[in-house]
């Protein structure tokens, strides 16, 4: 067993990092109207040269600019879409070792017709480019993240009186990003997807059902939207899928194994990897990997950006091991469960912590398959 030369690579990683402290404070300015756009730009780029640095240090072959740019995962990029809105918000509640966290972040309500009008990622993806010589991973929201959360009534029945219009439109405008980004020469690229992982989730999938939704329909619905926005990707792009089920100051949203959305999930989407949540009893047990056919790639989250405490690596191994009983070992990678911001607040853990757990992952990862 060897690395691997192609993304997922065996030690990888989701993509956010914690914000270094000059950052945020740049942030909150440029907020208050004290730096320009471009002064603000400026303070990123030392960041994104900083955290760079970071990854190529610890041995990562993927290498992302931490999300940096961004306030949320999500809402930075949907927002530029054409037709796209923020309004308000909706409290949910997320959990966590310690308690309950009340968070409301702004609802996206589409409009308008979407309308992809300008790149959203190429200029980013560009600057990191011009950092690395390793592999330069790009990480943007799945499509569905337009759907889920509002269902029918955050999308204008004047715009779309048939919802399938609108995933088409949708599907379109990620088309045109996804060529733009290859055009740049992009060939690693994550789509962001907390929906299908929500669907694992009891609770949730009631939730689906009071806002007129199927949830055993979803995943397919999801899974044809996904597969039409990358139809056009190139030879050469990779693109994985990461599940979340909630990544907010260390607390979560969903829980629930993978059973409900797994058959569809590695049979009918068609990426070529998973980043997969496995940090704790919450995702359940390995037996749905038992639909992952021969080809697809499967990351391992076996470490948790949660909580600050390091794992055991002959845990891991061991835990790694159970998984090959299920998906070939050749299949297999290994990566922390989530970013460790997927929000610019970041997760409850120390710099020091975030960078033991990604060390940890590139020495399991050399041990268990000979390279990283």
């Amino acid at each position: 067993m060897t690395a691997r030369k192609m993304p997922p690579f065996r030690a990888d990683h989701v993509g956010s990092f914690l914000r270094p402290l000059e950052l945020l404070d740049a942030r909150e300015r440029a907020r208050k109207g004290e730096l320009s756009r471009a002064q603000l730009r400026d303070i990123e780029d030392t960041a994104i040269r900083d955290i760079v640095r970071f990854q190529e240090d610890l041995g990562l072959s993927g290498i992302t600019d931490g999300e940096f740019r961004r306030t949320y995962f999500h809402i930075d990029f949907l927002e530029q879409l054409v037709g796209v809105e923020t309004k308000g918000g909706i409290s949910m509640n997320f959990h966590s070792a310690t308690g309950n966290v009340d968070f409301a972040p702004p609802v996206l309500r589409v409009t308008a017709p979407v309308r992809h009008v300008k790149p959203i990622q190429v200029d980013d993806f560009k600057f990191l480019r011009a950092q690395t010589q390793r592999t330069p991973k790009v990480t943007i929201p799945s499509p569905t993240m337009l759907h889920f959360r509002g269902g029918r009534d955050a999308i204008s029945r004047e715009a779309y009186p048939d919802l399938e219009l609108f995933f088409a439109d949708v599907a379109a405008a990620y088309r045109a990003e996804i060529r733009a980004l290859s055009d740049a020469g992009c060939t690693y690229l994550q789509l962001d997807d907390t929906n299908l992982a929500y669907l694992c989730d009891a609770k949730m999938r009631d939730g689906a059902r009071q806002r007129g939704d199927d949830p055993d329909e979803l995943p397919r619905s999801y899974a044809r939207l996904i597969n039409a926005a990358i139809a056009d990707r190139p030879e050469g792009m990779t693109i994985c899928v990461h599940l979340c089920r909630g990544n907010f100051k260390s607390a979560w949203v969903a829980e629930g194994g993978y059973e409900p959305v797994a058959e569809v999930l590695f049979n009918e989407l068609q990426v070529d990897g998973y980043f997969l949540e496995y940090d704790d009893a919450r995702s359940g047990d390995f037996a749905p990997l038992r639909f992952v056919p021969p080809g697809k790639t499967v990351v391992l989250g076996l470490v948790t950006t949660k909580l600050g405490q390091l794992e055991s690596k002959d845990t891991l191994k061991r835990k790694i091991e159970e998984a090959a009983r299920l998906v070939p070992l050749d299949q297999l990678c290994l990566s922390p469960q989530c970013g460790f911001s997927s929000t610019v607040h970041g997760n409850e853990i120390a710099r020091d912590a975030q960078a033991a757990k990604l060390r940890l992952v590139v020495q399991t990862a050399q041990e268990v398959w000979g390279g990283a």
